[in-house]
């Protein structure tokens, strides 16, 4: 089996994400690229600020979704991010740069939750079923 990846066309590892990106610069959803490994059956992602801790008291939720087969976007189901929205939610720090951090997970399950999930929900439906993790970082400034 191959390493399991997450890479960007946007950005490289550690590096700026660009505006256009960003929650209020247009949102774009950046270019990413997961790998699925051959005993994988589902793919999820989490994208979190864990430097919004220190702004807003709690690692802010971006992005999160999985999906059943690796075909993307078909099969993909999103969850509620810490703006109260589903899908993606670009970076907005509101006092300095801060570095996101996009986990991926391949799992030896299909998932079944709901669009809208929470994070801690896909937390506890991924608990033990974890054969991959792989982490993409980037940064962002307002």
């Amino acid at each position: 089996m191959s390493e399991f990846t997450i890479t960007c066309s946007d950005f490289e590892e550690g590096e700026e994400i660009p505006k256009r990106c960003g929650y209020k610069h247009g949102n774009e959803e950046p270019s990413w690229r997961m790998n699925m490994p051959d005993d994988a059956i589902c793919l999820a992602l989490i994208m979190d600020d864990p430097d919004a801790m220190g702004a807003v008291g709690k690692v802010w939720v971006h992005w999160l979704f999985y999906n059943n087969g690796g075909q993307f976007p078909r099969n993909t189901i999103y969850g509620k991010t810490d703006f109260g929205e589903i899908g993606y939610g670009g970076p907005a720090p509101p006092d300095k740069r801060h570095t996101y951090i996009f986990k991926a997970y391949a799992l030896d399950v299909s998932l079944h939750l709901k669009k809208g999930f929470s994070k801690q929900e896909l937390e506890d439906a991924m608990k033990d079923h974890i054969i991959a993790e792989a982490k993409l970082t980037g940064t962002f400034a307002p």
